[in-house]
Formats: C-alpha cells, structure tokens, sequence
C-alpha cells in the first residue's frame, strides 16, 4: 500500500494525511473546498482545520474524485450524513476490487439504522471494508501526539495490511472482526460526550461527570451487543477508550455542545458558530430511533434526545436521570 486515498478535506481527513503518510510514497487527499484543496496543496497546510500544521510534501490535494482510481486503500472521512452520496459516487470509478475501503467515522445513518460500513458495501459490494476508529483527537495526531486505534476488518489478510500501513513509533494499531460493535461504540460514545458536556455546564463536579459517564458505558454495552456487538469490544479502544476522551477533552465538539447547552445557549446558535460537525447531534436522532427496536433501556440516550429535539431542559433532563427507581448496578 503506497499510494492511499482520503476522501474528506476536513480536520480528520487532514490529520490522518499526516499519519498515512509515515508509511506510504504517495497521499492524495479529495475534497469540495477548492481553497482548502489549494491551501494543501502550495502550503502543506490546512488552517481552516488544523492551523499550524504543515502536512509532508508527498501529502497532495485534488477536487477529482477519479484521481484516487488508482490508490492501494481508501480512507474515507466525511460527516456521516455525507456518507450515502459519496459512496454512489465513489462507486462510479474503476477500482480493483481488492481495492479496500476504510471508513473513519463515526454515526448511524438517520432513517436506515446502517453503520457507515454498510453503506460503503451496500453501494460498493465488491470491495472490501474496514474501519479504523479509537480515541484519536485529529489536532493531536496531526501532531504525531502517541495514540492507537482499532482496525475492523473480516479479511484478516487486508486487516493486517492496513495494521501495517499505520503503524508508526508514535501509532500503534490493533485488529479486530467486530465491525458491528466497533462502529456502534464509535457513535454512540459522542451522545456520552454530549451528556458528560451538559453536566459540565450546570455545574455539576467531576463525581457526577463519572456517573455518567460510567453508565454511558453500561448503556453502550447493553445497545451494541443487542445490535449484534460482541461485550468486549466495547471495553476496548472504540469503546471505553473514545468514550473517555470524547467525554473530557478540550477537543471533543459533542463535549463542547453539551457544555454550551447546558449554560443556555440553544442548539440552533450554538450549530451555527460551529465550523466543523458535531457528529453527537445527528447521531443522536438516528441512534434514538435505532434503538426503540430493540426494546434494550436507554435512559442517557433518551434524555439527551429529548433536551436537543422535544424542549426538555438541561436541568430537567439530569434532575429525571437522577431520580429513577434504583437498581442492582450489574442490570
């Protein structure tokens, strides 16, 4: 694998040119903004994103889709609302059909209930998909901060190629089968996050923040493994790992939104002053809907779609989260 593809200009396409590029000749980043694409390529740099990063020389940029044909992988970044349109198109090009695709985000599609892997193979059944996912923060990989991840993958051949492909002195890589749970943690950790920001801003101290974040993670695993997730890759990397650093760093967006909501501030302004997506609100729509089918509880997930889509306020929603019946912990 020496000439990769990124499909997604945005801060996480950006960072992972950088990581993608300590092993691999030739990186060619796809995207929309023709002055990002520019910026990329006469710069090495991407300051609407990542400012202050420059990106290696053999890190190019192009506005046509056809220019990754040719790539060994294809990592593909985009907001998970993008995903159905970009994977039709993707679909139109020439690709070897060992040619793998990598998808590197993290949602649910609303309405369908599919992972974003889904939809890459649903409109692309011929290729190989994986996912790449773990607490990986773009500004600290563009950095070269150290950091792992996860690779899912059923073809373990092309998961370790890919293992290979990223693994670096400051990025380690593991290996996985479990597609189902790796990506249902991914998503369903950026509604904590939102939960974890809005106890934030009421207040309310570190003890509180634990709690919800502790039983986050009970609601993660009772969710995914109805969803068809094996227990123990939810204790893992895309797992308990994103779900912790999601819901504290100063990096998270869904973390930064909660916080802001929970100060007052209504969703719609606080959407607007936002430059990047906060995957946490779409997700939480589509994860909601997904899991009323599964008759799993859900009360997090449930209070948090209730404060961003049917008026209930912050203080409200903690109060109600707070005060249920109580309950072996292990239930």
């Amino acid at each position: 694998m020496k000439q990769i593809g990124i499909i997604g200009s945005g801060s996480w396409g950006t960072a992972l040119s950088v990581l993608l590029a300590g092993n691999a000749d030739k990186v060619i980043v796809w995207g929309r903004e023709p002055s990002v694409i520019a910026s990329i390529n006469s710069l090495h740099q991407n300051p609407g994103y990542l400012p202050n990063v420059v990106l290696p020389d053999h890190v190019s940029a192009t506005t046509t889709l056809a220019d990754l044909a040719t790539c060994d992988a294809i990592f593909v970044v985009v907001p998970s609302k993008a995903v159905r349109p970009v994977a039709q198109q993707l679909a139109t090009l020439p690709l070897p059909p060992e040619t793998p695709l990598v998808s590197c985000i993290k949602g649910i599609e609303n309405g369908s209930g599919l992972r974003m892997s889904e939809l890459l193979s649903d409109a692309m059944p011929a290729q190989p998909v994986a996912v790449l996912s773990g607490p990986n923060h773009a500004e600290e990989i563009a950095r070269r901060q150290p950091a792992a991840a996860v690779i899912g993958c059923t073809n373990q051949l092309i998961a370790r190629r890919l293992q290979d492909l990223v693994t670096l002195p400051w990025f380690r890589a593991y290996t996985s089968d479990d597609l189902v749970g790796i990506e249902w943690g991914a998503a369903v950790k950026n509604v904590f996050a939102i939960a974890s920001g809005l106890a934030s801003g009421l207040g309310l101290g570190d003890n509180a923040r634990a709690a919800l974040v502790t039983r986050g993670l009970a609601e993660m695993i009772r969710l995914g493994t109805a969803m068809g997730g094996t227990p123990a890759t939810f204790q893992g990397l895309s797992g308990v790992g994103d779900l912790v650093v999601t819901c504290y760093s100063e990096h998270s967006r869904n973390n930064r939104v909660g916080q802001a909501l929970g100060r007052g501030t209504p969703l719609a302004s606080i959407l607007a002053s936002m430059t990047m997506v906060a995957e946490g609100v779409p997700n939480t729509e589509s994860i909601y809907h997904a899991a009323r089918h599964t008759g799993v509880r859900t009360p997090i997930i449930d209070t948090v779609y209730a404060i961003l889509y049917q008026g209930l306020s912050p203080q409200e929603g903690l109060r109600a989260l707070f005060a249920r019946d109580p309950r072996p912990e292990a239930e």
